[in-house]
């Protein structure tokens, strides 16, 4: 029986940091899970027009992938969002592929990275592993993408359990802003910012809004309240505690704990 695994994210026009944080998943799925041949699938229209009209490559949206999967014979299909959060891009993902339930003999869904207390739990590891050198006088700043969906709360939820150490997350598009943070720092007496994106990849927002030059860039942000800044472009998908995470929510789904199941 053929059985394919999707791994599917919003997805980067960024070749270079493409291969870092979503081939170096792809890869490791295809590894850890040999019976399954693994699949690249984006849910960004936007990103997958661009890479075509610049790379002349094409990557399908889930919904433009499982009619191809089923015309080759494939009857159990795996999808594994490698999407943050439980936001907008990863319901689209999922309300994509359960709108082929029943075509196959069976079709799942797995979780985002930030879905249970435990997964909070490893990112917390992880970011205080990130943070562990840092000099009293210095702080470490998370750039998340941010929703209109309402788990735009994972941010705050995170940052609320971050509370204790000296690392702090905001998002471009929602809550936490980074004005409110800029404050926090300020009152904490902080002396030097290292900001990371908290996605996936270090794309469009992590090179224009968090670390570029211009007047409304969080870098230049901070600067003009005379933070001295440092900026990493460095997605999560390079950090193996996040690919072990992702790793065992495919796992998770595969043993028959799947969101959607056909």
């Amino acid at each position: 029986m053929k059985k394919a695994l999707i791994a599917v994210s919003f997805g980067t026009s960024y070749p270079e940091t493409r291969a870092k944080n979503i081939e170096v998943i792809e890869n490791r799925l295809a590894e850890t899970f040999p019976e399954y041949d693994v699949f690249r699938a984006f849910t960004s229209t936007m990103v997958i027009k661009k890479i075509k009209k610049e790379e002349g490559n094409i990557i399908p949206t889930v919904a433009e992938l499982l009619p191809q999967l089923a015309a080759k014979g494939y009857q159990e299909v795996y999808v594994q969002p490698l999407h943050i959060i439980p936001g907008i891009e990863y319901s689209k993902a999922m309300h994509q592929a359960y709108a082929f339930h029943g075509q196959f003999k069976k079709i799942k869904v797995g979780k985002p990275l930030l879905t249970s207390f435990e997964d909070y739990q490893v990112v917390i590891n992880w970011l205080a592993d990130l943070a562990q050198d840092l000099p009293a006088e210095e702080a470490l700043v998370l750039m998340g993408h941010g929703s209109q969906h309402s788990a735009f709360t994972t941010y705050a939820c995170l940052d609320h359990m971050l509370l204790n150490k000296p690392i702090y997350v905001c998002a471009v598009e929602s809550y936490p802003e980074i004005t409110s943070v800029i404050q926090r720092l300020q009152a904490a007496n902080y002396q030097k910012i290292h900001l990371y994106p908290l996605m996936l990849v270090a794309g469009d927002h992590a090179t224009n809004d968090m670390a570029s030059t211009e007047p409304d860039s969080w870098k230049s942000q901070l600067e003009a309240v005379d933070f001295e800044v440092s900026a990493h472009l460095k997605g999560m998908g390079e950090a193996t505690a996040i690919q072990d995470l992702f790793i065992d929510h495919a796992q998770e789904m595969l043993s028959e704990k799947g969101e959607v199941d056909g």
